[in-house]
C-alpha cells in the first residue's frame, strides 16, 4: 500500500488535536503556570480564526491562537510548535514577535489596551532536551543592557517642554527642533532671529533648508510667508539662492495671498477651491525650479507634497 503524505505532518497533527477545545483545555491544564492558570477561565477557550503569523514565518512554524476570558479582561494564550529537528537559537525572539502580532490582532479588533499574551513552545525536535533559552533577553549579545532598555520606560524626547535657549545649543538638530516645537503655536516670523542665527552656523545643506521652508509654508503660521523667506534669504548668504527660489515662486503664483485668504475662509477645511488650486500651481512652480537647480527628485517631492503623477507632468508642455 502506498503511503499518503501531508506536506507538513507535524503541523497538521498538532493543529488537528489542539483545535479541539477539550484537548486544548487539557494541554493548558498541564503546561500553564499556576499563576497564569488562576487568571484564566479555561471553559471560555476559543480558537481564533486565521493565522496572524506573517508569510515569511508560516513555512517554519505552526501556530494556534486562543482567546480566553480572564479575571483581568479578555486575553490571549498563544501556542507555538517547533517541530524541526534543528532547534532555532532565536526561538525566544520568534515567540516575542508572534506575541506582539497577537497583540496587534487584538487592537485591530477595536480594543484600546494590549492583551496579555502567554506564549508556549511545544518542542518535538531530535535534540533533547531543547538546547536554547526561551528568554528573549538571551537573544541579545549584551543581555544586561537589553534588560535595562526593555524593562524600563522608553526614552522620551519631548521638545514641547524645552526652553528655546536650550534648543539653540542642539547643533544640527536645533533648527528642526525649534521649528517643530512652535509650528502650531506661533507666527514663525517671531522666530526670525533664531532661524537666521542657526542658518549662520552653516550646519545645514540646501536640501535640508528647502525642505524646512516648504514645511513652514505648508504648516506654519507666518502671515506673510514671501516677505518672511525673502528677509531670511537676505541674512543667510550660504542659503540665499535656495531661499530666493522659493520666495520667487511664491511671488509669481500669489501663494501668499492664497494662504492668507484660505486661513480666513476655511482654508484647512478645503472650502476654497481657488486657494487650493493656487497652492498646487505654486508647489509645481517651486518643484520645477528646484529640479532645474539640481535638487534631488525625492527631496523635491517630499518638500512640495506633489504626487508621482504630478512630478512626472512638471515639464510637459
Amino acid at each position: 500500500m502506498s503511503k499518503k503524505f501531508t506536506p507538513t505532518p507535524h503541523d497538521s497533527v498538532f493543529k488537528q488535536f489542539l483545535s479541539e477545545k477539550e484537548t486544548a483545555q487539557d494541554f493548558f491544564d498541564i503546561w500553564l503556570p499556576d499563576e497564569i492558570k488562576a487568571l484564566c477561565d479555561l471553559d471560555s477557550l476559543k480558537v481564533e480564526s486565521g493565522s496572524f503569523i506573517d508569510s515569511e514565518m508560516k513555512n517554519y512554524q505552526s501556530d494556534i491562537l486562543y482567546s480566553v476570558n480572564t479575571k483581568k479582561g479578555s486575553g490571549y494564550i498563544y501556542v507555538l510548535i517547533e517541530g524541526q529537528s534543528t532547534p532555532d537559537k532565536l526561538i525566544a525572539w520568534r515567540l516575542m514577535r508572534y506575541s506582539m502580532a497577537a497583540m496587534q490582532k487584538h487592537l485591530d479588533a477595536g480594543y484600546k489596551e494590549l492583551p496579555l499574551v502567554f506564549p508556549i513552545l511545544f518542542y518535538t525536535g531530535d535534540k533533547s532536551p531543547h538546547p536554547y533559552s526561551t528568554n528573549w533577553f538571551d537573544c541579545f549579545h549584551d543581555r544586561k543592557l537589553a534588560e535595562r532598555i526593555y524593562t524600563n520606560p522608553f526614552q522620551l524626547a519631548d521638545v514641547t517642554t524645552l526652553d528655546d535657549g536650550e534648543i539653540m545649543k542642539h547643533k544640527r538638530m536645533a533648527l528642526l527642533t525649534l521649528i517643530q516645537k512652535h509650528i502650531r503655536r506661533r507666527d514663525m516670523t517671531e522666530l526670525m532671529h533664531e532661524i537666521v542665527t542657526l542658518l549662520s552656523y552653516n550646519y545645514y545643506t540646501d536640501n535640508q533648508v528647502i525642505t524646512m521652508f516648504n514645511y513652514l509654508i505648508q504648516e506654519g503660521n507666518a502671515q506673510k510667508p514671501m516677505e518672511f523667506i525673502t528677509e531670511i534669504a537676505k541674512q543667510s548668504e550660504k542659503h540665499e539662492g535656495a531661499l530666493m527660489t522659493i520666495a520667487q515662486a511664491l511671488r509669481q503664483e500669489g501663494l501668499q495671498e492664497g494662504l492668507q485668504k484660505g486661513k480666513l475662509e476655511g482654508y484647512q477645511l478645503g472650502k476654497n477651491d481657488g486657494v487650493q488650486e493656487g497652492e498646487k500651481h505654486a508647489s509645481m512652480k517651486i518643484a520645477r525650479q528646484l529640479l532645474e537647480k539640481g535638487v534631488e527628485r525625492d527631496i523635491v517631492k517630499l518638500s512640495t507634497g506633489l504626487t508621482d503623477a504630478e512630478m512626472s507632468n512638471l515639464f510637459k508642455d
